[in-house]
């Protein structure tokens, strides 16, 4: 029989275990996470360069931030390449998925290829696309190989093209992950409600416009907002495809805050543009929390 005093240790246990357990990573998770996000956060507001200095300077750093030219470049060149990478992501992910929504043959190794690259890091991305693209090595020397002497292909050593040459490898990358999500959304739709919208008379392709697509409008949020924290924080891609170049014609805010921060001496600008991407990050985050609280709150 259960005594009281053996009841009273299970309770307990069972109260402040899970607490125990998750104690140190909860820890770890304050310090060097928040607590390094809120001293970043401080030494944007100090004379920082080379060292740390926290000597307040105000709005200095931000200021000095908006008056350079390479930052306005880095903001420019994530505009195109989030526009891009995102429509362009979402627009091939869901026509692969209405493909392989149709029970074609191979449909497993099919999948299988398409996900393939997103087992892939962004450096391994990189460094592949950068001998793909490469003038002396890739598609321009095999062109020229096979007799066409007036191809060309040098959007990586041209200081215009070298952005979209991110895109093409961020593309490559991400879309079978696109694919996987809205393929796994339309799965889970009804057959019913195509059957149904095909005794009235519509075609396939309007049904998926008309009738399946609107449906999927939780996976459509979802894959945004992971495409989006995707796009703002990359760094590792570029950094192995253009390293930024020519010059910083393919610079973004996080290889931007990067060079300040740790080659060109200047901390508390790069300290400056981290925060201003944290800012970024958590317009994107913030309302989508707010939303699934909110809705968890009215369920």
């Amino acid at each position: 029989m259960t005594t009281p005093v053996r009841t009273a240790q299970y309770g307990f246990a069972e109260r402040w275990l899970p607490r125990l357990v998750l104690a140190p990573s909860f820890l770890l998770t304050l310090v060097f996470l928040y607590g390094f996000i809120a001293w970043n956060g401080y030494l944007s507001f100090t004379e920082s360069r080379m060292l740390p200095n926290y000597e307040w300077a105000g709005l200095a750093q931000y200021a000095a931030l908006f008056e350079n030219e390479r930052w306005w470049v880095a903001v420019r060149n994530l505009v195109v390449f989030a526009a891009l990478f995102i429509g362009g992501a979402m627009g091939i992910g869901v026509v692969l998925a209405v493909l392989l929504d149709q029970k074609i043959r191979l449909e497993g190794a099919i999948r299988t290829i398409y996900l393939y690259p997103m087992a892939l890091s962004f450096i391994v991305t990189g460094t592949a696309w950068k001998w793909i693209l490469n003038p002396g090595l890739g598609i321009e020397k095999l062109m020229h190989d096979w007799g066409f002497t007036n191809f060309t292909f040098d959007w990586l050593v041209n200081s215009d093209m070298s952005i979209y040459t991110v895109v093409l490898a961020g593309l490559w990358q991400s879309s079978g992950f696109v694919m996987a999500l809205f393929l796994a959304g339309l799965r889970g739709v009804d057959d019913s409600i195509i059957k149904a919208a095909q005794i009235d008379g519509a075609t396939l392709p309007r049904i998926y416009w008309k009738i399946i697509l609107p449906a999927l409008r939780p996976v459509v949020f979802s894959t945004l907002m992971v495409l989006s924290h995707i796009a703002i924080k990359s760094f590792d891609l570029i950094m192995a495809l253009t390293g930024g170049g020519p010059g910083y014609s393919s610079d973004v805010p996080a290889t931007f805050m990067y060079s300040m921060a740790f080659t060109r001496g200047q901390m508390g600008v790069g300290a400056a543009s981290a925060m201003m991407m944290l800012m970024a990050v958590a317009s994107i985050v913030v309302p989508y929390l707010y939303s699934e609280l909110r809705k968890d709150g009215n369920a």
